[in-house]
């Protein structure tokens, strides 16, 4: 990307492509991380709301 001596023009590429894997990875994770932390959540929640229907229903039959 700024070089421009002996053999910049086989790294340049390799260079480009690094950057911009980190560049994405980190968008990744950013945004990935919250994305499923809320997900597991939401699934939490909605594991808990069915227990507990099942538990009053079952307090209710005896």
């Amino acid at each position: 990307m700024l070089a421009s001596g002996s053999g910049a023009e086989l790294r340049q590429p390799m260079g480009l492509v690094i950057v911009g894997g980190l560049i994405v990875s980190q968008v990744l994770t950013l945004f990935s991380t919250p994305v499923i932390y809320l997900w597991f959540d939401g699934l939490s929640q909605r594991g808990k709301r069915f227990i507990k229907r099942r538990r009053d229903a079952a307090r209710r039959e005896s």
